[in-house]
């Protein structure tokens, strides 16, 4: 999962050929630049920008838009290269400041549309131009900053403090303006658009993965969003094609009963290589679709709003308004405008949320187990069913829905293999579902949710592909922890006590040494016999008691270097508990993804940042349907050992 940046955070990247997307609101100017160790341009041929050629290692951005891709290879910038910012501008004819529009955000990803880091431009006011992000040397190695420096005074003063001269930097600024054509304002059409088809032929509205995260993830990797603004992408984030192999396709969307009317869904109406993978890329675009529609609603009711409220000033300040009833008349008049445009903006939410409420109920009884809820019959198989013999491409870690449609639930699906850790937050200072829970049933109900993270984890791999750690130092977690206890599929009993923490750490942190030291080798095969190279799930629960400073240091250790050699980390834990650590424990909790054991609003999506509320998928009360899927699990282990 792409790591999420905040302003003056870097990220060291592991790819060398890499691809940067712009989205935007709002039309901008996209350049990108290359500069010395010092930051400092060699002239107006160190700005690659619309209407410029390709610069060595830089392919040019494109005209204005709202969505810019362009590619970089690090290893084809000149040597004397440490720096290629990523600048972007409001065009002439455009808004006038980027405080005006909604957050730009910029991804970095490598070529295949595995995300590496992003970072959304917040807190700009009065900018009309911002260094976004870089990609910067540093001792033999490249990363990418978030910047997030803006200027006022627009283009020229940003190239200015690139290292042009002001000459040189103003006619640039003036040249690469001149060569753009100003965005054409849009009539003022106060009702959300229509929708827009996509590669598929239903109608969806707007134009990536959970990976929420239903990675608002959320989330956190999603599908790269299409090149224009007309069409969702469906490209897989990591599959590579070979020439040979072109992808499945999409079946045929089943006719419309009625002429006139939208076509009825059909499950697995997307593109991919398999069914698994066209039901995930589904999934991302009725998640987009969802998050397009509802913006459309919401910016449509905002101009009604606006519009209302001057026409109100306008009755208001004039004297003719004054005497006898034209005040009211015109105050009368101007919220039944108001109404009249927020009924017509509705009655097109309305059409496109049929439209999505229909593809869901056809989806979601046909998702296969990684992706479907505990409820679903998927999960309702015999004892004797065969484990999976594949991975999954995602996992399933709840739903989130917006307030428009509370109903309407869009899985959140996490990437697999899991490139960043979970956190799940006991603590009473998030929601107001959590503010209004007993502590203690708090705590139970989060235990309760990490258990049913690590089963369903189990129960969708192969039998023995995770070996399952328990960090239990108070024995309080004993009740959530029986159904995995009982199935006997935990790698050891749960550790408790400081001595616990210190050896499973301990172990877990050698086998993340001892396999990096392979990869480094070139010789992973070449382990010793006693390292089991299962991937390995180490959940924590009541954190941090029974840490020391240094159980602290290693379990960031294992958060850090842990998921690129197969040790992944869940956490059940009261932020402010671990207070007493102050700052040194902040890079741990932003390297985990945040997930409430009640209904929560923190995750954003990546297209609009919605405040999208999750609530967890759990087994339903008095079901047997985790003790039957860990039965299955641990069955499967003993037909597969000698």
């Amino acid at each position: 999962m792409a790591a999420e940046l905040v302003r003056g955070q870097n990220h060291a990247l592991s790819e060398h050929r890499v691809r940067i997307t712009v989205s935007a609101g709002t039309p901008v100017l996209a350049l990108a630049s290359l500069a010395d160790e010092r930051g400092a341009v060699t002239g107006p041929e160190g700005i690659a920008h619309p209407g410029a050629g390709d610069l060595p290692g830089v392919e040019a951005p494109g005209g204005s838009a709202d969505r810019h891709r362009f590619a970089v290879d690090l290893d084809a910038v000149a040597a004397e290269v440490h720096r290629v910012g990523v600048l972007l501008s409001l065009p002439p004819g455009g808004p006038a400041r980027f405080g005006a529009v909604p957050a730009t955000h910029v991804a970095v990803t490598d070529m295949d549309g595995t995300g590496l880091a992003e970072y959304t431009l917040t807190g700009l006011e009065a900018e009309t131009a911002v260094v976004a992000l870089e990609l910067y040397r540093r001792q033999g190695a490249w990363k990418v900053r978030a910047v997030g420096q803006g200027y006022a005074d627009g283009l020229a003063a940003l190239l200015a403090d690139q290292g042009l001269g002001a000459p040189a930097a103003a006619e640039l600024a003036a040249r690469v303006h001149a060569g753009v054509a100003a965005p054409v304002a849009p009539d003022p059409v106060p009702v959300a658009p229509d929708p827009v088809a996509p590669v598929s032929g239903t109608p969806y509205a707007g134009t990536p993965g959970p990976a929420p995260t239903p990675g608002p993830a959320p989330t956190p990797a999603a599908p790269p969003p299409a090149d224009g603004n007309s069409t969702i992408s469906y490209a897989h984030p990591r599959r590579r094609p070979a020439a040979t192999e072109p992808p499945e396709p999409a079946p045929r969307t089943a006719p419309a009963q009625e002429p006139g009317q939208p076509p009825r869904p059909v499950a697995g109406d997307a593109s991919g290589w398999s069914m698994e993978e066209r039901l995930y890329n589904q999934v991302w675009g009725m998640f987009e679709d969802l998050a397009r529609t509802v913006a459309a609603y919401r910016s449509a009711v905002d101009f009604a709003d606006s519009r209302m409220d001057r026409e109100l000033d306008e009755a208001l300040s004039d004297p003719r308004h004054r005497l006898g009833g034209s005040g009211n008349a015109a105050r009368d008049t101007a919220r039944a405008r108001r109404e009249e445009l927020v009924a017509q903006a509705r009655a097109v939410l309305d059409r496109d949320l049929a439209q999505l409420v229909a593809e869901s109920e056809v989806v979601e009884p046909a998702l296969p187990a990684a992706y479907a809820r505990w409820a679903n019959p998927v999960w309702h198989a015999g004892r004797s069913a065969a484990p999976p013999e594949e991975n999954p491409l995602a996992l399933r870690l709840g739903d989130l829905y917006l307030p428009e449609r509370p109903d309407l639930r869009i899985p959140m699906l996490m990437r697999l293999p899991l490139e960043r850790g979970l956190w799940i937050d006991n603590g009473r200072t998030g929601s107001e579902a959590a503010m209004a829970m007993d502590t203690d049933r708090l705590r139970r109900a989060a235990m309760d949710m990490a258990v049913a993270h690590a089963a369903r984890l189990l129960a969708v791999h192969p039998a023995d592909r995770f070996s399952v750690h328990v960090i239990d130092a108070a024995g309080a977690a004993a009740a959530s922890l029986a159904p995995l206890v009982r199935a006997g599929v935990l790698a050891g009993p749960p550790a408790a006590g400081a001595a616990g923490v210190t050896e499973t750490l301990a172990r877990l942190t050698k086998r993340v040494d001892l396999v990096q030291m392979a990869l480094r080798a070139g010789a992973p095969e070449d382990l010793p016999p006693d390292v089991d190279t299962a991937d390995q799930l180490l959940l924590v629960h009541d954190f941090p008691h029974g840490f020391d400073d240094r159980a602290v240091t290693q379990l960031r250790y294992l958060a850090d270097e842990g998921p690129a050699v197969g040790v992944h980390l869940l956490m059940v834990a009261d932020r402010d508990e671990a207070s007493a650590y102050g700052p040194l424990l902040d890079p741990l909790w932003r390297s985990l993804m945040r997930l409430s054991p009640v209904p929560d609003s923190h995750l954003a999506d990546p297209w609009v940042h919605h405040a999208w509320t999750f609530e967890p998928d759990l087994p339903p009360q008095g079901s047997q349907v985790l003790d039957q899927a860990l039965d299955r699990v641990a069955q499967a282990r003993r037909r597969t050992r000698p």
